[in-house]
């Protein structure tokens, strides 16, 4: 097993120089898990924020061979769990087919002040990708 931590130059960067973005583990056979840093996005709207952050996870995998399709589990935080609909509306928008596995929480505060919603994502990609 490798692991590789990156933050790919054409994608989205970390809001801080102490983390990477994406955390690659290949497999023997070639395929590889990628675990995504949480993403947050700038909007004044949920709605906004939320199609930010799913054009970043889109260009963070596209880096390491994979798309929205490869995505197994997201986890999402929001600051107030009365907008899920609002969020759950836009992420359909993304995530077209077989849903993955999905954990939501309410948190009082997140990174930064401005942020109404943060996403992490792990996805699998197939060997030869």
């Amino acid at each position: 097993m490798k692991v590789t931590l990156d933050s790919p130059p054409a994608a989205p960067q970390p809001a801080s120089p102490y983390y990477s973005q994406v955390a690659r583990v290949e497999h023997a056979d070639g395929s590889a898990l990628l675990f995504v840093s949480g993403q947050i996005a700038e909007g004044d709207t949920l709605a906004e924020q939320t199609r930010g952050i799913f054009e970043g996870l889109t260009a963070l995998l596209a880096a390491h061979g994979a798309t929205l399709t490869d995505v197994i589990n997201i986890r999402t935080y929001l600051t107030d769990i009365g907008e899920l609909q609002e969020y759950g509306a836009v992420r359909r928008e993304f995530l077209t087919g077989t849903p993955p596995t999905s954990m939501t929480f309410e948190a009082s505060r997140l990174f930064r002040p401005e942020a109404r919603i943060e996403v992490e994502v792990v996805a699998a990609v197939p060997a030869g990708r």
